[in-house]
C-alpha cells in the first residue's frame, strides 16, 4: 500500500473545488498582492498559512509604523492575502480575516464592490458603515463564538 506524503505546513491540497475558489477570488487576490508590494518594500514579511498569504512586520521599522498610523485598520483581507500592521495584529485578527477570505471565495470579483456597497448603504441609513456591514457582522460573529468557546 502506497503512503501519501503529509502536506507541509501552510500548504493546502489543490482539489478541483479549491482551484475553482482560488480562481474565482483571483481578481481580489491580485489587488491584495499589489497592496502587499509597499509593505514588502518597508520590511514586512509574508508566510503562507493554510493557503493564505499573511503579510505583517515582526518588528516594524519607522516607515512601516508611520504607514500603519495612517491606515484605518490593523488588518485587511483582499482575496487570499491578509495584510496586518504587525505580528500582534495578525494574531488578534486572524480568525476574523479568515471569514473575509471565505467571503472572497464565495463572492469572487463581486466581493469588493458588494462590501463597499454594503458599507455605503449602512452609512446612508445612518448606521455604522463598518460594524453594521453584513460582511463584518459575519466575521465578528465567528470571532464572538470563538471567544465564548475559549471562556
Amino acid at each position: 500500500m502506497k503512503r501519501r506524503a503529509a502536506a507541509s505546513p501552510g500548504r493546502v491540497p489543490l482539489s478541483p473545488a479549491r482551484i475553482a475558489r482560488l480562481a474565482w477570488a483571483a481578481p481580489t487576490t491580485l489587488i491584495g498582492l499589489l497592496a502587499a508590494v509597499p509593505m514588502w518594500g518597508l520590511g514586512a514579511r509574508g508566510r503562507l498559512v493554510d493557503g493564505v498569504l499573511e503579510l505583517s512586520a515582526r518588528r516594524p521599522g519607522a516607515a512601516l509604523r508611520a504607514l500603519a498610523r495612517h491606515l484605518p485598520f490593523e488588518a485587511i483581507t483582499l482575496g487570499h492575502v491578509v495584510l496586518a500592521v504587525d505580528a500582534r495584529a495578525m494574531r488578534r485578527w486572524r480568525m476574523h480575516e479568515r471569514v473575509h477570505v471565505r467571503q472572497a471565495e464565495r463572492w469572487g470579483p463581486l466581493f469588493v464592490p458588494l462590501y463597499l456597497g454594503a458599507s455605503a448603504l449602512c452609512w446612508l441609513r445612518g448606521r455604522d458603515a463598518y460594524r453594521d456591514n453584513p460582511f463584518e457582522r459575519e466575521a465578528f460573529a465567528v470571532e464572538d463564538r470563538r471567544s465564548i468557546r475559549e471562556s
